[in-house]
């Protein structure tokens, strides 16, 4: 794995993950399908061969040791004009609407310069997408999505347009009522209900199919397994500052399965892409001022953020 550490010597333009407009295309991309002037999203990791056995699993295992990741060892998009690999890029259904598309390539801090170029710093609907996705739920089964920020609202989405019911979880009540809005079956707070495991049981006959962690915080995987029901799927997604605890004889007795969900690879782009022009799947997003930037990181630090939050500059 590549060190993520920006280089301690040269400034770096921030933001990784985004979409916008193609200014200009490269002569070994002019084949590829895209043409000036296309609305393009495009992943984050560049010098990869995009090819090899490492990048089949994620491009950060790339085997040629070429990766870099924009936005932290290499420059970014916090920019009017940015470059990026072809094999990154993916073009935006028509009826999506371009200022809202970049938390689909990242859930986090978006900025939006003033050629309407959407740059984000933060995670995303491949990762939201496959997230659902990879649960293989059959509609009206239950999938519980666990942190109802950003990522957990677009989540929401998806499952809702595959015909899966969902339970919100989560701490902050004004993210629980976005997630209501979006769709959410029921929600539930998990930090002033202290009898919602019971209701949830009960409203879903014995507990959801599946349970997304969306959340980084090590309480709602410690939490997670209490409303699966019997071989139920907890799915990792949130990136826990510490290791999780898990009961080994659980897994081995089929009391729950676990597995785990990234933004993925480009190969992986276009399915998540497709599904959310067909649905029209976009995330709320409030726009801030560049000045706010320091109270938008502590309103996400602080569980306080209902919906993405963007920066026009």
């Amino acid at each position: 794995m590549m060190d993520l550490r920006p280089p301690s010597d040269t400034p770096v333009t921030m933001g990784h993950e985004g979409v916008g407009y193609i200014e200009k295309i490269h002569p070994s991309a002019e084949d590829k399908g895209f043409k000036v002037g296309d609305a393009i999203g495009f992943l984050y990791i560049v010098g990869a061969c995009y090819e090899c056995e490492g990048c089949m699993v994620h491009n950060l295992h790339c085997q040629t040791g070429n990766q870099r990741l924009q936005g932290f060892t290499t420059d970014g998009f916090f920019a009017e004009y940015a470059v990026v690999d072809w094999q990154n890029a993916i073009k935006i259904p028509e009826n999506l609407e371009l200022e809202r598309c970049a938390p689909l390539f990242c859930a986090g801090i978006t900025g939006m310069s003033k050629y309407s170029t959407i740059i984000e710093i933060h995670s995303d609907p491949p990762l939201a997408f496959n997230a659902v996705d990879s649960c293989e739920l059959k509609p009206d089964q239950w999938l519980a999505v666990i942190g109802c920020g950003g990522l957990g609202q677009l989540a929401t989405q998806y499952a809702k347009a595959m015909g899966v019911k969902v339970v919100g979880l989560d701490i902050n009540d004004d993210t629980l009522e976005m997630a209501k809005k979006l769709g959410a079956d029921a929600v539930f707070n998990s930090r002033s209900n202290k009898n919602y495991v019971e209701e949830l049981k009960e409203l879903t006959g014995g507990g959801v199919h599946a349970a997304a962690v969306f959340s980084n915080a090590n309480a709602a995987y410690a939490g997670a397994p209490s409303i699966l029901r019997l071989n139920g799927l907890l799915m990792v997604i949130g990136i826990s500052p510490k290791p999780i605890e898990l009961s080994t004889l659980d897994l081995t007795l089929g009391k729950y399965r676990m597995k785990a969900d990234s933004t993925g690879i480009p190969q992986r782009m276009p399915k998540a892409i497709e599904f959310t022009g067909k649905h029209n799947v976009l995330p709320e997003i409030e726009y801030r001022e560049l000045e706010d930037l320091q109270s938008m990181i502590d309103d996400m630090e602080e569980g306080r953020a209902k919906a993405r939050m963007a920066v026009v500059f």
